[in-house]
Formats: structure tokens, C-alpha cells, sequence
């Protein structure tokens, strides 16, 4: 039996600006798009509604979610995050008690040595940036921050927007690092660079073992969720309010 798909039943999809939220909704030939969840898909500002819009303005005659990352992510922000903010701030926060970059291989002396070379500046950034000064340990066994870096770290995460807060999810979830999601949500580098950085120990171990063509077709999919998080949070924080 074929899968079941929906099919374009609009011409056109256009944003209008919502008086009573302020933000900006997406229509499909004048009617409101709504969340998986019933809710109406209201975007803090024109430049993300004016993504989603383009998105559903570039489907074929079959809807194809896979293709429209910016939609599924309002969606997520609207359904998810927004009624359970409290939840998803302190899961995102709990990243930085056992940061990627804190964890330190032991050997061998090469590995170690690029960690040290590309990981401390990073934590060097957020200590002189943030004021959080996170300890790097040698091994995998579980070291916990300090009080003070803890709650540095959650009060940037509850300070977030629904939608800034589904961008910096998927940013720090992805890298595995607090770090290096807050270094994304701030354009410190591009978000190809700081992929890498969270990447090098399995970049080593290719390099000493050899690639493998599913892994690394797995991480480029990551990597690609990774630059659209960066993007969305980026839009999330936009002021390009004109209609």
C-alpha cells in the first residue's frame, strides 16, 4: 500500500504582521498556517516568517517536510519549547557540567596536544566573554563545575526566546557542547570551523583508522543541521521587522 501524502492546495504563501503578538504570521492564499499542535505559526519577526514562507512557496505538488527545516523548527519552538521553556533551558544548561571540551584525552601525545591547541580557546573565550571559567580533566569520568559556572550557564539558557532556545538546542546538542553552541549563537566563527572543533576526535581516529562512508555521511547530515540551527537562532534574533 503507498504512503499516504499531502498534496499543494495553495498558490501562494505570504507573511502578515500579527497586532496582537507582534510578530508575523504565514498565510497560504490568505489563511493562516498553523503548528502541528493547532497553534497558530506566528514568527518573532518578518525575516524568519519570509524563510517559512519560502519554504512553503517552493514545494512542488507533493508537500515534502524534509525539505522546509525552518518551518519544522518554528513548529518545534511553538509546540515544544515554548510550553516546557523551563525544562529545555536546564536540559541545554546541563550540557556545560560535562562540556565535549572539558573531557581530554590521555593519550596519545599528538591527540592531546590538539586538543589543547584548538579546544583551550575556546573555554579562554567564554571565561574573558561570559565570566564562566570551565576546568578541562583528563578521561571520561564525570567532574562537576563549579557552582558559580553552572548558574553563568543557566542564566544565558533561560534567558532565551522559545525560538532562540530550539536554535541553541540543536546547536549544543549536536556539538555535544555548550560551548561551542554559544560560540555559534554568538558568530564567533563560521559554523563550519566550530563543527570541526567538535569533531576532532573522531577526525583523528579516521585519520589513524581510516574513514568510514556511513559515518561520514552521518556527520555531513549533522553538520548540515548544525549551519541550519546557527541560521535559525540567527534569524531568531533578527530586527528585520518590515513587512
Amino acid at each position: 500500500m503507498s504512503e499516504w501524502k499531502a498534496k499543494r492546495f495553495w498558490k501562494e504563501a505570504s507573511i502578515a504582521p500579527e497586532s496582537e503578538s507582534g510578530g508575523f504570521g504565514v498565510l497560504l492564499d490568505g489563511r493562516p498556517v498553523r503548528s502541528p499542535a493547532k497553534a497558530l505559526l506566528v514568527l518573532p519577526n518578518a525575516a524568519m516568517a519570509r524563510a517559512v514562507a519560502a519554504e512553503w512557496n517552493a514545494q512542488g505538488d507533493v508537500l515534502d517536510p524534509t525539505t522546509m527545516p525552518y518551518t519544522r523548527s518554528a513548529n518545534a519552538a511553538i509546540d515544544k519549547v515554548r510550553p516546557q521553556h523551563e525544562e529545555v533551558a536546564a536540559l541545554i544548561a546541563a550540557y556545560g557540567d560535562s562540556d565535549l571540551l572539558c573531557y581530554r584525552a590521555e593519550a596519545p601525545d599528538e591527540l592531546v596536544a590538539r586538543q589543547e591547541a584548538e579546544w583551550d580557546p575556546m573555554l579562554d573565550w567564554l571565561k574573558s566573554r561570559h565570566g564562566i571559567a570551565l576546568v578541562p580533566v583528563t578521561g571520561v569520568i564525570h567532574k562537576a563545575q563549579s557552582m558559580d559556572s553552572i548558574e553563568k550557564i543557566q542564566g544565558i539558557t533561560r534567558s532565551m526566546t522559545a525560538f532562540e532556545l530550539t536554535g541553541f538546542h540543536d546547536l549544543v546538542s549536536l556539538s555535544g557542547s555548550f560551548v561551542l553552541g554559544l560560540a555559534a549563537a554568538e558568530r564567533v566563527r563560521p559554523a563550519q570551523e566550530l563543527w570541526a572543533l567538535s569533531r576532532i576526535d573522531e577526525t583523528w581516529q579516521a585519520e589513524q583508522w581510516g574513514r568510514d562512508a556511513d559515518s561520514e555521511k552521518a556527520a555531513m547530515l549533522r553538520a548540515q543541521a548544525f549551519a541550519h540551527a546557527m541560521r535559525f537562532f540567527e534569524l531568531a534574533n533578527s530586527d528585520a521587522d518590515a513587512a
